[in-house]
């Protein structure tokens, strides 16, 4: 199904330029790595606090807020990432429609 043109037409340049896609691709993709690496790294942290709580040295809440912590920054990581891939695609996909084709060279890619 083709876009319907009258939507493209009321929405601003800057929203449909390939350009505004690279660079949202640029700053998503690295900061969603970083929170899915955080999330991961405190997911292990409240592991152990965990572990520590059941055997009388810690408190409960403390693991459970940790854990919740790091839920939230690993679910914010992934759709950081998932959203950085989603205008990567857009970005190839105007690219190669201004060159006029449907397909890019690898060269092209950098």
């Amino acid at each position: 199904m083709a876009p319907d043109s009258s939507v493209l037409k009321d929405l601003p340049s800057e929203v449909t330029r390939p350009e505004s896609h690279r660079r949202r691709w640029q700053w998503q993709s690295p900061v969603g790595l970083l929170a899915v690496g955080f999330g991961a790294s405190l997911l292990g942290q409240a592991t152990l606090m965990k572990r520590d709580a059941a055997e009388g040295a810690g408190s409960t809440w403390a693991w459970v807020a940790a854990g919740t912590a790091s839920l939230i920054a690993l679910n914010a990581g992934l759709s950081l990432f998932g959203d950085a891939v989603k205008h990567r695609a857009l970005f190839e996909m105007k690219t190669s429609l201004a060159r006029g084709s449907g397909e890019t060279d690898a060269a092209d890619r950098s």
